[in-house]
């Protein structure tokens, strides 16, 4: 996949040109299900998909208070968009210089003169534009005039819920992310080089691999996982805690992710894993002593590998 800054000179490299609209974080259901409209029309009639989106998050940039944490990195989102067949990723900084632009400028300028689409893909609730008043509808209005056929897709729902990435982000804030992976189409997850700790759970019996993922990231509420972590491609069943650590902190000490994997042996340190969360076993604690805490861990162990073994 091919990712540009922006939309200048575009149509000459790609005269053929599918257009998916939209921020994609998480690329969930609903994504997805756009993604996988443009690239089946695209093979079929030798075009090139591409998608349209903006790093950072708009939201950072008009209302940073108010900005919502990430689902994926922007490293993450790509490599999903690549292995769902995206060709070109049109990742535009965004600015309060690009939020200016009208709807109608927005068609003009870049849709026609920069990307010269034949086919734009959006989600039912898309919006665009200065204080995001261009929509679906506005794009059908001009398509006869610029040439390009508007393809809106509808909700995508799942047990009776429509996708979205806010639900998404209000099931991770609760822990829920058995939940949230229905959603999603994949378990959550947090991509992360193994830092250095104070080497407490080693001395428990339980080794751990503590993490230091990206910050703007959302992480699952506070609490213990049953895990799936991913190191150079192989893949280990583990539990993971997320929180403060009460048992062994006071006060407000920083949230910590720690994760021990079972039947591994080796050192993580310096290593990337991947850690896909898959259910959420209990909520976090603090033990009136570290022998009520060790006995804890192993029910968290063997409830891990029931639980995992059911699915």
């Amino acid at each position: 996949m091919k990712i540009y800054e922006t939309w200048q000179g575009i149509k000459e490299k790609y005269p053929r040109l599918m257009v998916g609209l939209g921020n994609f974080d998480g690329v969930h259901l609903g994504h997805r299900q756009l993604i996988g409209k443009m690239v089946a029309l695209a093979r079929s009639e030798e075009a090139t998909a591409a998608v349209f989106t903006f790093h950072p998050h708009p939201m950072t940039v008009l209302d940073p208070d108010d900005a919502p944490p990430l689902l994926l990195t922007p490293q993450a989102k790509e490599q999903m968009m690549a292995r769902l067949g995206v060709e070109v990723m049109l990742r535009i900084p965004f600015t309060m210089e690009f939020a200016r632009i009208g709807p109608r400028e927005f068609i003009d300028g870049v849709l026609y003169r920069g990307l010269g689409a034949s086919h734009i893909f959006v989600g039912y609730n898309y919006t665009f534009g200065f204080r995001g008043e261009g929509t679906p509808a506005l794009l059908q209005k001009y398509s006869r005039e610029y040439g390009y056929r508007v393809h809106v897709v509808p909700p995508v729902t799942v047990e009776g819920e429509v996708v979205s990435s806010t639900l998404i982000r209000k099931l991770l804030s609760e822990g829920d992310v058995a939940r949230a992976a229905k959603f999603l189409g994949y378990y959550p997850f947090v991509e992360s080089r193994v830092v250095a700790g104070d080497r407490r759970g080693g001395r428990l019996g339980f080794p751990t691999a503590n993490l230091n993922p990206d910050e703007g990231l959302l992480i699952p509420a506070n609490g213990v996982y049953a895990v799936e972590v991913a190191v150079d491609g192989d893949l280990f069943l583990g539990v993971a805690n997320i929180g403060t650590r009460p048992t062994f902190f006071r006060g407000n000490s920083r949230r910590n992710i720690e994760v021990h994997l079972l039947d591994f042996r080796g050192d993580l340190y310096g290593r990337k894993i991947q850690v896909h969360f898959r259910r959420r076993l209990r909520a976090e604690k603090r033990f009136s002593s570290v022998d009520e805490l060790v006995t804890q861990i192993q029910r968290d162990i063997e409830t891990a590998r029931l639980e995992c073994a059911r699915e």
